[in-house]
């Protein structure tokens, strides 16, 4: 008895399969599908292909993000140093170090501030597993306080790159010069430029957020959870009302009180 042809995909099978299509096999069922005829079918091969282009600069984004990596290391190991909560009127200065592979890469990697809350904490996840070497250092209120702000970053700095435990060939800071390392290669927007840099913004991003979601269980009042320390309009009403927190940093605050109150 002869064999029945395979039935062939319906449109509609089709456009899905090119719309779910993973990246590495996404060109091939574009040149597949490419001349066929039906309507829902180009217009899925048009959406396909313009998705691939943008996935394929986002990939060559964060190639470049590596290689720059592997040369400001002269092929070594890199430790990307990057802090979060420099502006914050409460909770601490976060600082992280992060030294990565050069392999697996870790698509997506951009500044923290570029980032959804959903994809930093998916990328903090696999920067975790896939690290080399991570250290984390928390510089508390009255700590920045009592030695300013340039003193408590480099305070940090010192203390992540000790927490994360390896000597690296270079010391890669997001900004300008802190002297924290006698290996310290420092680039303005270095976060959003370098690997190790941006995978250091985003691990000390999602720890800090954490943390000040966790203080909002003592401290309801200040809205910790949605601002993060950070002066919105809520925040600072509530300051005017209760008066400072043992999380805030009075140093920071001195235009919403005549006379801090502490409790």
């Amino acid at each position: 008895m002869p064999r029945k042809a395979p039935r062939a995909a319906s449109a509609k099978e089709v456009a899905a399969l090119l719309h779910d299509a993973p990246f590495e096999e996404t060109e091939a069922l574009i040149a597949r599908y490419g001349e066929d005829p039906r309507a829902q079918v180009q217009k899925a091969v048009s959406q396909a292909r313009r998705r691939h282009e943008a996935q394929k600069a986002e990939r060559e984004r964060v190639l470049g993000m590596y290689q720059l990596q592997d040369k400001l290391a002269e092929g070594g190991v890199a430790l990307g140093v990057d802090e979060v909560g420099r502006g914050s009127i409460a909770g601490p200065l976060t600082v992280c170090a992060v030294a990565l592979p050069q392999e697996p890469i870790i698509w997506g990697l951009n500044d923290s501030k570029q980032l959804t809350p959903v994809r930093r904490e998916a990328l903090a996840a696999r920067i975790a597993e896939h690290a080399i070497a991570i250290g984390i250092a928390h510089i508390e209120p009255a700590s920045i306080d009592a030695t300013g702000m340039a003193i408590a970053i480099r305070m940090g700095m010192a203390q992540a790159i000790e927490a994360a435990g390896i000597e690296p060939d270079a010391v890669l800071i997001d900004g300008n010069p802190v002297h924290v390392h006698p290996r310290e290669v420092t680039l303005v927007k270095g976060d959003a430029r370098v690997a190790c840099i941006a995978a250091a913004s985003i691990v000390a991003k999602v720890t800090r957020d954490a943390m000040m979601v966790a203080y909002a269980e003592d401290y309801p009042e200040y809205h910790f959870d949605s601002c993060k320390g950070y002066g919105s309009k809520e925040h600072i009403e509530a300051i005017r009302t209760y008066g400072l927190s043992p999380l805030h940093r009075v140093s920071f605050c001195g235009n919403f009180l005549e006379t801090p109150r502490l409790f």
